[in-house]
């Protein structure tokens, strides 16, 4: 596919949650947001950097349940971070305003700090390294089914759910 053509990102995300428990000033106090509109019950939000991923809003919804997993539901919500040290830097701040974080784990591709908001969304902290190309290079990302160590034992059983992918070329074949 064209890069002109390809999906770069998703424009930002929405938080639904029963009122605002202080949601909206973690955002801007915390997290480098900044309040750029508000109407009704929903507040937006955007960062500083500019580009996709950048916008968040807030749904503040009275008796609004707290979410579940389950079809059709997201498990949290992740932001950039684009070192290590970035990622730390703002892990403490967190931690020194009185939130729990977990440490970083180490996800292969990347590494991870979760912690809940306010309002009890799990956000996620990410570095953008080491990246997809840790083991197989860019040209071929997304022609197999690569797995983190921790969930290789499981492949068969992982394979068998995933829909077949068909790449859009003459000769590909059907990855599982």
């Amino acid at each position: 596919m064209p890069a002109q053509h390809a999906v770069r990102g998703l424009h930002g995300g929405t938080i639904w949650e029963d009122g605002d428990r202080g949601t909206a000033e973690f955002l801007t106090a915390h997290l480098g947001f900044r309040q750029i509109g508000e109407e009704g019950n929903r507040l937006r939000f955007e960062t500083a950097v500019e580009g996709v991923g950048t916008v968040l809003d807030l749904r503040r919804v009275g008796g609004f349940w707290r979410g579940a997993t389950g079809v059709g539901t997201v498990h949290h919500v992740a932001f950039r971070a684009p070192s290590d040290e970035a990622q730390l830097a703002l892990r403490a701040r967190i931690e020194q305003v009185g939130f729990d974080t977990t440490p970083v784990i180490d996800r292969q591709y990347f590494r991870s700090v979760y912690f809940r908001e306010p309002g009890g969304v799990l956000f996620e902290i990410a570095t953008d390294a080491p990246g997809f190309t840790v083991d197989e290079p860019a040209p071929d990302l997304g022609t197999h089914l690569k797995l983190p160590p921790i969930y290789e034992p499981m492949r068969d059983r992982i394979a068998q759910a995933l829909p077949p992918v068909r790449l859009p070329h003459a000769h590909a074949e059907e990855i599982r």
